[in-house]
């Protein structure tokens, strides 16, 4: 089956689904599909690059088929192929020195920011005008993050000043390198004016106010362009070429999140997830849990590329405390701050996630929907300018009958219908189906490890 036809077997749910506790602990080996940031990239990479790329590992969503669905348009051959496993793997032949072809319409990213963010740099440095457009979620992200440092290099955006999609990006073959001070701390941003730096004469260097996934300049070298990476600092020198690479996609730990909190918060259960990216910029839930009092390690076992990976081992814990949560380090958790607050509601005292403004641009207001949820289980939550505080309840019982709204946010869907599996009572999550963004089979999963 080629990434033409619908996803593999992915559950179908209604309007509304019914979350039923787990008939038992969790217990055994998990894994997780593959990592949405590294397959993004291995993607877009892949169709820059001169030549044919073999990928592997790829994680099969409906945001990652966006970036497939987009390539193509533009001119890459991309053959992948669902693997007895849910993954996707096979070729990408890029259009390379040619550029991008000028694509027949708009540009269709879905629910992907990481899609249209991304391609922004991509296509800045080709003679071609291309519209981005994506669903009613994905127009009201903001784009003058991405948009107003690669003006600064020679593209252009069309309407002017405008903050959100549909914009009409038209590149520059002369784009000009960059210093650039980032307002704030953004992979995606990054991974936006490097791609572009790549193409410009001379070096092109961004710094950022604390460290953020550092997924491009440790993949950047397999496809040939030499990168120079900081903790706040990334850096390239154009004019390049991407040339051909084979990438194997580890387990993506913002999934893997989700299995580690629900083992930890269902009694007697003891789980371990393997093959999964252990890149420090991505596990600071880790080490928030583990800051937290939770019974939970890692265990580096190789490497993908540059990419550590390894295994996450956790078991339940009786006992969690509250804690702080340093602005510098929401970076390298922020995706998994619904799941984390979660947590910090069966903890003794307050949780305090410092500085997560970026919350309220998600899929949608995270922050709000965090605060609403909690409500709905009688714990306090509320902020403080831009702080998210959480007083936990360590003897929260959970009332039947709750029904949470998901708000369309694969993180919320998920992180609600914990409440559910680890619990005594079943809860309803409206809108469970948008969890395809990026883990298709997530209750099929945590039905498994409870058998």
């Amino acid at each position: 089956m080629s990434t033409s036809a619908p996803a593999a077997e992915v559950p179908a749910f209604g309007p509304q689904t019914l979350i039923e506790p787990l008939p038992a602990p969790l217990h055994g080996e998990a894994r997780v599909p593959g990592d949405k940031s590294i397959s993004h990239r291995a993607v877009l990479f892949a169709a820059m690059a001169e030549g044919t790329s073999r990928l592997s590992g790829v994680l099969d969503s409906q945001d990652v088929r966006s970036s497939i669905g987009a390539v193509r348009a533009l001119g890459a051959d991309a053959q992948l192929d669902v693997q007895p496993d849910g993954s996707l793997a096979g070729t990408v032949t890029g259009w390379g020195a040619a550029g991008p072809a000028q694509p027949d319409g708009p540009i269709d990213c879905g629910n992907s920011g990481t899609t249209a963010r991304l391609l922004m740099g991509v296509l800045a440095p080709w003679p071609v005008t291309v519209e981005l457009t994506g669903d009613e979620s994905l127009q009201r992200r903001p784009m003058r993050r991405i948009t107003a440092p690669l003006m600064k290099m020679g593209a252009r955006f069309e309407p002017a000043g405008r903050e959100t999609l549909p914009l009409t990006e038209t590149g520059n073959a002369r784009l000009r390198a960059i210093d650039y001070d980032a307002p704030m701390a953004s992979a995606q941003l990054k991974t936006a004016v490097l791609l572009a730096g790549v193409f410009a004469e001379g070096t092109t260097t961004l710094r950022e106010p604390a460290p953020s996934r550092n997924h491009t300049e440790l993949m950047l070298p397999e496809f040939g362009v030499p990168t120079t990476a900081a903790a706040r600092l990334a850096s390239v020198t154009g004019p390049a070429a991407l040339t051909a690479a084979d990438v194997v996609v580890p387990g993506d730990p913002s999934s893997a999140a989700f299995p580690v909190c629900a083992a930890l918060l269902r009694p007697g259960s003891r789980l371990t997830v393997e093959n999964v990216s252990l890149s420090p910029a991505r596990i600071g839930f880790v080490r928030t849990l583990e800051r937290m009092g939770a019974d939970v390690a890692v265990r580096h076992e190789g490497q993908e590329g540059k990419e550590p990976r390894g295994a996450i081992s956790v078991a339940y814990t009786d006992v969690l405390r509250g804690c702080e949560v340093p602005a510098q380090h929401i970076a390298s958790l922020v995706d998994e701050v619904p799941v984390l607050s979660l947590v910090a509601a069966r903890a003794r005292g307050v949780t305090v996630f410092k500085d997560v403004s970026e919350l309220r641009v998600k899929e949608t207001d995270r922050l709000a929907a965090i605060i609403d949820g909690l409500a709905l289980l009688g714990v306090d939550a509320w902020t403080a300018g831009d702080d998210l505080c959480i007083e936990g309840t360590p003897s929260l019982v959970v009332p039947e009958g709750l029904v949470f709204d998901s708000l369309g946010d694969h993180r919320l869907a998920m992180t609600w219908a914990l409440v559910g599996l680890t619990g005594r009572v079943p809860v309803t999550v409206r809108d469970f189906g948008c969890v395809a963004v990026s883990y298709p089979n997530f209750l099929t999963d945590m039905e498994r490890l409870a058998k």
